[in-house]
């Protein structure tokens, strides 16, 4: 079986952890990686033993030893990334958050279909044994009818604070960048909201440091999401049926989280098969089956998933009077 051909576009702190677990992918290879500093891909490459290190997007997208391509830059240049990768017919799997806004997804799901390439959000709670197993015990009953979600994602912003993390032009805010979690959670349980209201505290820049939504669904459930730069939160998640709840500890959205299940009669810990690594070869593993099925989308992470999802972004957004530039 010849490997899958990965580059992955941008170097920095997650782009390490993917290629390090990409080492556990059996039918993948890191072909080629790319930043705008020419030392510090020729690092990145040397030290993930990457065949090629180049110093521009550009003779990534277009060299012939790469199938598909990670862009880990920050979600405010993920549009422009992919765009410049479709549009040279190399597949993408792009970090979430996938855009800055819906238009902006739009315009990458139509690129993927008129250039025939795959197109998925790296989106890898989706793909984790333990997000799996909640979906499992759902579907069997296992807490009865959903009714309330309450999830959240916080962390002290470290000193000096990294521009991406606040600069409105990089899509900087506490929602794009981990409020994202809490809120995939929520719809990817109970579909698409049906009336959303959100606050946030904002930051000097404009953007939101601190940011809650209350979503409202049809079969009357309700979700609680909440986000923050300015505290460290528990990064929990509590699924509440009619039948008891499934608790989502130690980082809900992580390949370390664990699950326990309760109702009236106690608690008990659910099993979860583990795995060396950070989690991130769950989903390379998912693109190269796709890609040796010739598909353009994922039927796991499809690009309606990632589109809801930023529709539902878009909406809290608009709640709270957050703008980008492109919006």
């Amino acid at each position: 079986m010849e490997k899958i051909r990965w580059g992955i576009l941008g170097c920095g702190k997650i782009a390490k952890k993917f290629a390090s677990d990409l080492k556990l992918v059996k039918d993948a290879s890191l072909a080629a990686v790319a930043s705008r500093d020419e030392p510090r891909a020729k690092e990145f490459a040397k030290m993930y033993n990457a065949e090629t290190a180049f110093s521009s997007y550009e003779a990534l997208v277009q060299s012939d030893k790469v199938d598909v391509i990670y862009i880990a830059t920050p979600h405010g240049l993920h549009h422009e990334h992919a765009l410049l990768c479709l549009n040279n017919k190399k597949a993408v799997l792009c970090e979430k958050a996938l855009a800055l806004n819906s238009a902006q997804v739009k315009e990458m799901i139509e690129a993927s279909r008129s250039n025939k390439v795959f197109l998925m959000e790296a989106f890898w709670t989706k793909f984790l044994p333990q997000y799996q197993k909640v979906t499992e015990l759902i579907s069997a009953g296992a807490i009865g009818s959903l009714k309330m979600i309450q999830a959240d994602f916080g962390f002290r912003a470290e000193q000096p604070t990294p521009q991406r993390l606040y600069d409105p032009k990089l899509g900087g805010g506490a929602l794009l960048d981990i409020g994202i979690y809490p809120v995939f959670l929520a719809i990817s349980l109970l579909g698409r909201p049906a009336d959303i209201e959100a606050v946030m505290s904002p930051y000097p820049s404009g953007v939101d440091e601190q940011i809650s939504a209350v979503l409202r669904f049809n079969n009357g459930a309700i979700a609680i999401t909440s986000a923050t730069f300015a505290a460290w939160t528990p990064v929990e998640a509590t699924i509440v049926g009619t039948e008891g709840y499934i608790k989502m500890t130690n980082r809900f959205h992580n390949s370390v989280g664990n699950i326990e299940i309760a109702n009236l009669k106690g608690s008990q810990p659910v099993a979860v098969r583990k795995e060396e690594g950070f989690g991130y070869q769950f989903e390379a593993r998912h693109v190269d089956e796709c890609l040796r099925k010739n598909l353009i989308e994922s039927p796991i992470m499809s690009l309606a998933d990632s589109l809801l999802l930023m529709e539902t972004m878009d909406r809290i957004r608009a709640k709270c009077g957050i703008r980008y530039d492109v919006d």
